[in-house]
């Protein structure tokens, strides 16, 4: 796929739950009142999962995708010194994705990942209060489009 897109290992994982942005590590613990050294090697391997290097071979997070097409990434402070190239990467990684619709909720405090989901063509659909700290999240999708033949 990538020289910064690989498949998921438990070290990988493990390596970003122990090195994540602040941002990233509030939206885990305030939002969704996990801890992230369990929940991010768990939900890694429990779906089609994999993590990104930047070119100095940090790694700068993990995503994926899960059957329902629920799709999630958390990132480590490494994306801040190439973020060309790790928005680059996450959108060939959501383009080569084959659901017909990827969803999730992020945090709102979540800055960067907002612009970044904008960057990546999702769609923005509505506020809502979630988790165990009933915190402001925002829904957010995007559709696969069909290209349609003239015959």
């Amino acid at each position: 796929m990538s020289k910064f897109i690989h498949p998921i290992t438990l070290e990988a994982a493990k390596e970003v739950a122990s090195n994540l942005r602040p941002e990233d590590r509030r939206e885990v613990e305030e939002g969704h009142g996990h801890d992230p050294m369990v929940s991010i090697p768990s939900g890694a391997l429990s779906g089609n999962s994999v993590y990104f290097t930047v070119p100095d071979g940090r790694l700068a997070g993990v995503a994926g995708v899960h059957a329902d097409g629920q799709i999630w990434m958390l990132c480590t402070p490494a994306i801040h010194k190439y973020p060309i190239t790790f928005a680059r990467e996450a959108r060939r990684y959501v383009e080569s994705r084959t659901e017909e619709l990827l969803w999730n909720i992020v945090d709102e405090r979540n800055t960067v990942h907002l612009k970044l989901l904008q960057f990546l063509g999702f769609k923005f659909l509505r506020r809502l209060k979630y988790g165990p700290n009933n915190l402001s999240f925002i829904e957010f999708c995007r559709v696969r489009s069909r290209s349609i033949r003239s015959n």
